[in-house]
């Protein structure tokens, strides 16, 4: 009886101990909500921690991360931010629309503030009002409809693969659609309802005879690209993507933005709230608009495309000579 009085103790003293060093530790916490891994959103977060850094905050002693990826499922994406919520962190972070809404969501009750990335249209997302501000990606619509006009003068038909429950997608399409007959296009777009869908989706835009895709920054899309490249590199069709790694790996070129930068913007406006000196409802939601030219020169080889000397003047290249 003895014994089992002195265990009991003991187990009481180390509980005892454990929440004193939780209740001493006041580090605020940052829950990190990344949608899924691929590179975009990795150079995003990456991104997000050097804005950080530049804004003076050292990691582990004026601030901790923690950091969750929901895998491109919407329900662990929920749980994610609800987990969050419970710990009562001290700012979330939501990487990619879904995660981003997810983080809203668990975060309002509290008002715990709330920062996004990678978010083409927060005001379709309903992202533009409260406790909550962040860093858009809207692509440039124009200047990617100039940049296949030039590279393929005969074009007529752009496919692009979408997620129909994706705002910033749905968003995009709209976009696309209104302004590509001014550059001599129409849009073939096929819409999806989950990632496994996709490459059969390219399958039927193949067959439907699209001069070349131009791709969005669809997280469900962006996932299995390599398998969609596969699929229209057989068929001689050119990819165009919308950022930098999806031109790495096989995009012909993109009118883009660089997304580590985003991150890094991303990161500058967290540091502020996280030092008092503003709140996510006082600082309005910002967009990148400087965009490059990316070429993958292998890519565009292997299409038969010329690249006017201007446009090779100025672009980038990225892809794996």
């Amino acid at each position: 009886m003895k014994k089992t009085i002195a265990m009991v103790t003991i187990f009481a003293i180390i509980l005892s101990l454990a929440g004193c060093g939780r209740s001493s530790n006041k580090t605020p916490v940052i829950g990190i909500s990344q949608y899924g891994e691929h590179a975009s959103l990795d150079n995003c977060r990456e991104g997000f921690i050097q804005g950080l850094k530049d804004s003076g905050l050292v990691e582990n002693e004026d601030y901790v991360i923690d950091y969750q990826n929901a895998g491109f499922d919407d329900s662990i994406a929920t749980q994610i931010a609800q987990n969050f919520s419970a710990k009562n962190v001290a700012l979330m972070c939501g990487i990619a629309t879904p995660a981003a809404i997810a983080c809203f969501a668990a975060a309002e009750d509290k008002d715990i503030p709330v920062i996004f990335s990678a978010i083409t249209d927060p005001v379709k997302a309903k992202l533009d009002k409260g406790n909550i501000t962040g860093t858009s990606d809207k692509l440039p619509v124009d200047a990617q409809l100039e940049l296949i006009r030039r590279l393929q003068p005969e074009a007529k038909t752009i496919g692009i693969l979408y997620t129909t429950s994706e705002p910033n997608s749905v968003s995009s399409i709209a976009e696309y659609q209104e302004k590509a007959p001014q550059y001599g296009f129409t849009i073939e777009a096929l819409g999806v309802t989950q990632q496994s869908e996709v490459t059969l989706a390219a399958d039927s835009l193949i067959a439907k005879g699209v001069d070349c895709f131009s791709n969005l920054t669809d997280n469900n899309v962006v996932g299995v690209l390599s398998s969609v490249l596969e699929k229209t590199n057989e068929a001689g069709i050119p990819v165009y993507g919308s950022e930098v790694e999806q031109v790495k790996i096989g995009c012909v070129a993109s009118a883009g933005i660089d997304y580590y930068e985003l991150g890094r913007q991303t990161g500058i406006m967290a540091a502020k709230i996280l030092k008092g000196e503003a709140t996510a409802a006082e600082m309005p939601y910002e967009t990148i608009s400087d965009f490059n030219y990316y070429i993958n020169s292998v890519a565009i080889s292997e299409m038969g495309i010329k690249v006017p000397a201007d446009i090779a003047e100025k672009a980038i290249e990225s892809g794996n000579q």
